[in-house]
């Protein structure tokens, strides 16, 4: 006879309370799946974003000054230092309608702008179409002048505003809110000469705001990991639970398998070997009810280009092979006890 057969078989024979045991397990990988995989897409998403400035120095009001823009003598003396190059600026404004704050951001480069429907121009994100029920056409008022939607851009997660740089800097009164350039020389030494001979400004480095970032986004997978694991946790109790009554159900059964010859290793082997099942079955169906959990909340937010990192092999492979081995370690003390089973005893169970 075959142990790992029997194992089969025994999952077979006891189909309600493997498939309890299993939703256990599958309902904590989906959502260690769907928690991991949706934070770990949305940090991928700040990190190009962060990436795709391609500067070395982000320079912009120092929090101390109150203020949210440089005005043009600040912005002379930044474009005047020798160290600095490559200059790009970003104006940020802000208007109020209908009791919602709306932001407008001037853009250097269209191709970082997602537009779905319309043209560069004056592109409104997704979220400020839904908000007011605008359109490629509709009229939205700051700072006085009057704008005409172009476009539509596919971002939902603020109520944003694409305008031309140049358009944005001229609506602030010739004011820009951050200025990117690259440096000659060490970014961390030039980030120093500019705060001290530019008073109320702020330098930080491509290399520090990565290291924020990254730090940010590892602080949301650890706390995420947790509170998922805590869910798989409960399946692999439900594991032990479910052996230690198998095992108990089946002693007269366990008594005769060592009374033709099998050994104590055998018997433990089989249990573990039904643990193992129920883990991997459960991990495969936990991990795919995550990644359909995944595409669904990726075509919500409109994250559809960064599916892809929201479902890594190390993630997948990394459920499935957690609950495989969570569950074997389950079985662990269920089997040295069926192993420990005297045939006697065993024999002499109703």
């Amino acid at each position: 006879m075959d142990l790992y057969k029997l194992a089969f078989n025994n999952i077979r024979r006891r189909k309600m309370r493997s498939a309890l045991t299993m939703l256990g397990i599958i309902i904590g990988a989906a959502t260690l799946m769907v928690l991991l995989g949706v934070t770990a897409g949305t940090t991928t998403a700040i990190k190009d974003e962060t990436n795709s400035y391609m500067y070395d120095l982000a320079i912009s009001p120092a929090s101390t000054t109150g203020t949210l823009l440089m005005d043009t003598e600040t912005v002379s003396k930044i474009r005047n230092m020798p160290q600095l190059y490559d200059f790009r600026e970003v104006t940020l404004l802000s208007e109020e309608i209908n009791g919602t704050r709306i932001f407008f951001e001037g853009t250097n480069n269209w191709k970082d702008v997602k537009i779905i429907n319309g043209t560069q121009g004056v592109v409104i994100n997704q979220a400020v179409a839904d908000k007011f029920g605008y359109g490629i056409g509709s009229k939205i008022k700051v700072k006085d002048q009057e704008l005409t939607v172009t476009g539509i851009s596919k971002e939902v997660t603020a109520l944003y505003v694409h305008i031309n740089q140049d358009q944005a800097k001229q609506l602030s009164g010739n004011k820009v809110g951050a200025i990117y350039a690259q440096t000659n020389g060490d970014p961390k030494v030039v980030a120093d000469e500019v705060e001290k001979q530019v008073t109320g400004v702020s330098a930080v480095t491509k290399s520090d705001k990565v290291e924020e970032v990254q730090e940010m986004t590892n602080q949301a997978l650890l706390f995420m990991g947790i509170i998922a694991s805590m869910a798989l946790l409960v399946g692999i109790i439900s594991v032990i639970n479910t052996m230690l009554i198998s095992v108990m159900e089946r002693t007269r059964e366990l008594g005769v398998l060592k009374a033709i010859g099998f050994t104590n290793w055998e018997i433990k082997g089989s249990i573990l070997f039904e643990s193992g099942i129920l883990g991997f079955i459960g991990g495969v169906i936990g991990v795919t009810l995550g990644v359909i959990g995944i595409i669904g909340i990726a075509n919500v937010l409109n994250l559809e280009d960064y599916m892809a990192g929201m479902m890594p092999v190390w993630l997948v492979l990394g459920i499935i092979g957690g609950a495989t081995i969570l569950s074997i370690l389950a079985g662990l003390y269920p089997s040295m006890k069926a192993s420990k089973l005297e045939v006697v005893e065993a024999l002499r169970n109703d």
